[in-house]
């Protein structure tokens, strides 16, 4: 994330995917490369949306 990028910046419904991603990615059978493309994809769309494009 950029530094003027902050979890400030994430919708309430996007706030708590990230959340729970990152509570599933503690789990043994985690496949952590796909949940975290799914949490980078998340960020992509909040910093989209911030800097309005």
């Amino acid at each position: 994330m950029a530094a003027d990028f902050g979890f400030r910046d994430f919708t309430p419904s996007e706030k708590r995917r990230v959340v729970a991603l990152t509570a599933r990615m503690a789990l043994p059978r985690a496949d952590l490369r796909a949940l975290q493309r799914k949490v980078e994809r998340i960020e992509q769309d909040a910093l989209r949306r911030k800097n309005g494009k």
